[in-house]
Formats: structure tokens, C-alpha cells, sequence
């Protein structure tokens, strides 16, 4: 059950987030549903892949969440003759100490934004896999730890763009959530022709919040309830991938995990300590499709992963929304009642 003290605790790091969310709309202009998962990823714990055409702002949305907190940020740009070493760091020899000195490379910052992802080779890009799952880097046998928190803060072109190679199967399960920032409105657009026209709002952002900050947050989030029924719901939409005709490769159990870390970073968002079936459905997209392969069959029906996933929404029973009197803050954990279909 959670107590008062932690209801208020919760209370009062929402406010921080929203702090750094005003931060970046300031920059990111007419897409606060990307600035709100971003932010959900980062207090899940997770990592998150931004893919779209060149020139909408993924690079920019990196940049100012990176910004909007006061911690350690390193860049890395991907490209073609990008070694492993680079990004995870070699051990050299040290001619007066004759000893090998460990020489740490851009995977050790609080935040990570690789740029462009997938122009870097497969063989680069595989040197990421041990630190987005176990956040940790093993040199020559030897094991270092990553800094907490830690976020990578990943961008690339579809990858039909030339000079792309698409991203291995075991590293985009290792990303929570994929968001496509889109075109802006006209009027956003208009926006950010004068906020933009003169200088750029990136040099005049200020931290907003404190990396110790963001870690007393995602210990709150970690302390939201989820009763038995929403974990259920989350397994349900999972095991859906698995079997359904037009996937080749549905979503893994790091998947389920990943979408259950990542409700209850929406309901602390949200102010509450208790994860909705809501919660898991609205995130359901964002966390599951990029993890699938359609068939090739479906690729020809010109179907996307998407598309399937929402299919699988509709079909699957949802559990009924809790009385408010019955399950909330204070009220211990009260499982769901009966299930129903999706309202549509």
C-alpha cells in the first residue's frame, strides 16, 4: 500500500518532469504527444529509438531533453567508418606506468544521443547490445559500470534512405519505444520560423532539473502498482504478436516487461500510483511495432506493423476500468473486475 509520504513525494517530482517537459516544447513546437513519451521512456528506465525523414527535428528533440537536465551528455554521430571502440572504449598502453589504462568512450555519459544510427555498420552498432540492456561496458574482460540514469537517445532515417543498414533484430528489442516526430502543422511551422529564424532555442536552454532528480523519480515510478489484471492485459497484447498470421517475428518477453516499465511511467506522469489498463493501450504502438516483422505476404498487402498491433487492440478484452472509490491512491491493490471488449 502506498503511504502519504510517497503519495507526496510522487507529487512533487511530477512537478520536476513537468518542468522539463515546458523545456522542451519550448523547442519542440506542436508535438507534445513525442515529448510526453520521451519523457515516459526516460523515467521507465528505457531507451528510445526517433526514426523519420531528415530535417523534422529528431536530432533537435534529442538535444534539448539532453539539455533540459543537468547531467553528463555526449554525442555520437554514426557514420560508416565508425569503430566499436569509439563507442565503448579501448584499453591502451601506458609506456611509464607499463600497464594497459582503460580509455572510456562516449557510452560513458548519463545521456547518449546517437545520431543517424543505422549509417553505422552492424558490427558498430552491435557494440551498444550489452550497454542499453545490462547498462554496463566489458573491456578486455574487464566490466564497468554505466552512469545512472542512463538514456540513449537514438535517431536514423527509414531505411530506405541510401547508405542506411537497417538495425539488428536484438537491438531494436532493446529499445522501449520508437516515436516518428512527423511533419509539423502550418501553424507550427509558422512557429518555428520565428523562434528558429534567428538563432537556435538550444542555445539559450537552461537545465531545469538535476540528474539526482531524475533518479529519485524513476525510484517513485518503480514503486506504482500494477495490479494482477493490467499485467495480464500486457501479456495478452504480447502473446497476440506471436501468433499472428501476417508477423514473422513477434514481441519478445523483454517486450512485455518494457510495456508494463513503461505504463507505469504514465500513470506517475499522470499523478497516480496505480498503472491503468488505459496506460498499457495507449502505449501499446509505440513500445510493440518496431520490435515486429511482417510477413512477406502482409509487406506486399502493403501492411504495417502498426496497423497490426492496432488490430490486436481491438481484438483483445480489456479489464474494467476500476471504481474510483474502489482502487486509487490509498486504497491498497484491489484487482480488476470483469473483462470487457474495447470500446471503439
Amino acid at each position: 500500500m502506498t503511504t502519504y509520504d510517497e503519495r507526496a513525494s510522487l507529487t512533487d517530482l511530477t512537478a520536476t518532469v513537468e518542468r522539463v517537459r515546458s523545456s522542451v516544447e519550448g523547442v519542440i513546437e506542436g508535438k507534445p504527444e513525442v515529448v510526453r513519451l520521451s519523457l515516459t521512456v526516460l523515467l521507465a528506465e528505457g531507451h528510445l529509438l526517433i526514426e523519420d525523414v531528415p530535417g523534422v527535428g529528431k536530432t533537435m528533440l534529442a538535444k534539448a531533453l539532453a539539455k533540459s537536465i543537468d547531467c553528463s551528455v555526449r554525442r555520437i554521430q554514426f557514420t560508416p567508418d565508425l569503430l566499436p571502440s569509439d563507442i565503448t572504449g579501448v584499453s591502451i598502453w601506458d609506456q611509464q606506468r607499463r600497464e594497459f589504462e582503460f580509455k572510456p568512450g562516449a557510452i560513458f555519459s548519463q545521456i547518449v544521443i546517437g545520431d543517424e544510427i543505422n549509417r553505422a555498420s552492424p558490427k558498430t552498432q552491435s557494440a551498444l547490445l550489452e550497454s542499453l540492456e545490462e547498462r554496463q561496458v566489458t573491456i578486455d574482460g574487464t566490466t564497468y559500470e554505466l552512469p545512472s540514469p542512463f538514456m540513449v537517445v537514438a535517431t536514423q532515417n527509414p531505411v530506405e534512405m541510401e547508405g542506411t543498414y537497417p538495425l539488428p533484430e536484438a537491438q531494436r528489442d532493446r529499445f522501449m519505444a520508437r516515436v516518428s516526430i512527423g511533419y509539423p502543422s502550418p501553424e507550427a511551422e509558422l512557429q518555428m520560423l520565428d523562434v528558429h529564424g534567428g538563432v537556435s532555442p538550444l542555445d539559450d536552454l537552461q537545465p531545469v532539473a538535476h540528474a539526482h532528480e531524475i533518479v529519485k523519480l524513476i525510484d517513485a515510478v518503480r514503486g506504482v502498482h500494477v495490479a494482477d489484471s493490467v499485467r495480464r492485459y500486457a501479456v495478452d497484447l504480447v502473446s497476440a504478436t506471436r501468433t499472428h498470421p501476417d508477423l514473422r517475428l513477434g514481441a519478445s518477453p523483454r517486450a512485455t516487461l518494457h510495456l508494463v516499465r513503461a505504463a507505469k511511467a504514465t500513470a506517475a506522469l499522470s499523478g497516480r500510483d496505480y498503472a491503468l489498463p488505459d496506460d498499457v493501450q495507449n502505449l501499446a504502438v509505440a513500445v510493440l511495432a518496431h520490435r515486429l516483422l511482417p510477413t512477406a505476404q502482409a509487406q506486399l498487402n502493403r501492411r504495417t506493423a502498426e496497423q497490426v498491433v492496432e488490430e490486436i487492440i481491438q481484438r483483445t478484452s480489456v479489464p474494467a476500468t476500476p471504481q474510483q472509490h474502489g482502487y486509487g491512491l490509498g486504497h491498497g491493490t484491489q484487482a480488476y473486475g470483469q473483462q470487457q471488449p474495447r470500446r471503439l
